[in-house]
């Protein structure tokens, strides 16, 4: 009698590796689609300021300057800023807040925007000392704010006149941090800052009313780190705030082209092939990050980054005017740029710091802990060193800035 089973056996193996094919083909297929739908093939032109060329298109100082202060950070990432180049004299341009940009839930007084204004400035200066220039800043060279008409005079009264000035013996101090991620929420290493690190940060506000506190004992770094996870749980619970950061949210290339501001996936430390999976992910099955999934991540983010955090800083004026809610910012960008030349990284931790009624109770903690005198806290940050990098995030054209108010 022939023997079958070898002919059985063949057959059997062929429908395997179609079967095996088969399935690893959908897989594939699957694959492609999902990193298509998340624009894997389409340019992100939304990272090109973060070439250190780009100013060069410019042939205007105060262009090529703006060209790298939009580098700067800014809360949610809105990049509040308009600028105006002077007509009459070409040493001059002038910065504006972009009414258009704020964030009302979580910002309620526009303070942090105003810290953004002075990240811009600070960012603007480098730029300049690089170029060979000195960026000297009049703050609210018009007057401040009317509160009670508060977005009409963002419009019509500039933050700042800035005049650049030819200056070879200008120092350019962090200019190459400049292009690096300003933001990193990854866990850090358990070596606090060195007392050499912490007098070189803290020597920035040496010659500023502004003040800036580095705190690495275990009861502060105890302290600050339940601050900071209490201030994220209670903002992501504020449906306001929630629905405010989900509409500046971007989760395609084609949307982060567009924008160019706000949030995306990088803001978690996606990069690489996995960040068009997430976005493609995102957009097929919106469920993958709708409102609890993402309060969920951003908790369990914080209580990772907190849990490893050996120092904190914190950013503090004696009161709390427009003219030092700039400053804050200024020394705030200052502290971000040196602290990465050091070869730290640092997370902002500000939700407790917010102004609307549910956060009124660890804002009062905090100040009453941190703030005894009555000052303002302007930024809460954790600070170490990085156990991984953070990929950069959306920024402006510069062209987008320019207005005449």
């Amino acid at each position: 009698m022939n023997d079958v089973r070898g002919p059985r056996k063949h057959r059997v193996r062929r429908a395997i590796f179609i079967t095996v094919g088969s399935i690893l083909g959908v897989l594939a297929l699957g694959l492609g689609v999902i990193l298509t739908v998340g624009g894997i093939f389409v340019p992100a032109t939304y990272l090109q300021p973060w070439s250190a060329s780009y100013y060069r298109q410019f042939s205007d100082p105060r262009m090529q300057v703006v060209a790298q202060a939009v580098l700067a950070p800014s809360g949610h990432n809105m990049q509040p800023w308009t600028i105006r180049l002077d007509k009459t004299n070409p040493d001059v341009l002038y910065l504006y807040t972009d009414p258009t940009r704020l964030t009302p839930a979580v910002d309620p007084l526009a303070r942090q925007t105003m810290v953004s204004d002075g990240t811009f400035l600070a960012y603007l200066q480098v730029s300049a000392a690089h170029l060979g220039y000195d960026a000297s800043l009049e703050l609210f060279p018009q007057g401040t704010y009317n509160e009670a008409a508060l977005t009409t005079s963002m419009s019509k009264l500039p933050v700042a006149r800035i005049t650049l000035a030819k200056d070879s013996s200008v120092k350019a101090s962090d200019y190459t941090s400049l292009f690096l991620s300003d933001t990193n929420r990854s866990p850090y290493t358990a070596t606090a800052l060195t007392s050499t690190q912490t007098t070189a940060l803290t020597a920035l506000a040496a010659d500023s009313s502004t003040t800036l506190s580095i705190l690495s004992d275990e009861k502060d770094t105890m302290a600050l780190g339940r601050f900071g996870v209490e201030g994220t749980l209670i903002e992501t619970q504020y449906a306001a705030a929630t629905k405010e950061s989900d509409a500046v949210f971007h989760s395609t290339e084609q949307s982060k082209n567009a924008a160019r501001s706000g949030f995306a996936v990088e803001g978690q430390g996606t990069s690489g092939i996995m960040k068009y999976v997430l976005q493609g992910l995102i957009t097929i099955i919106p469920a993958v990050n709708d409102d609890a999934a993402g309060a969920k991540n951003a908790i369990a983010l914080t209580d990772a980054g907190v849990a490893h955090t050996a120092s904190y800083g914190l950013i503090s004026t004696k009161g709390n005017t427009r003219t030092e809610q700039v400053r804050a910012g200024i020394l705030y960008a200052q502290f971000c740029l040196h602290a990465r030349t050091l070869g730290l990284v640092m997370q902002p931790l500000s939700q407790v710091l917010q102004e609307y009624p549910t956060m009124a109770g660890p804002y009062a903690a905090i100040h009453a802990d941190y703030a005894p005198d009555g000052q303002t806290i302007q930024m809460l940050v954790r600070i170490g060193t990085p156990t991984s990098q953070y990929p950069v995030s959306m920024r402006r054209d510069a062209n987008a800035l320019v207005h005449s108010p």
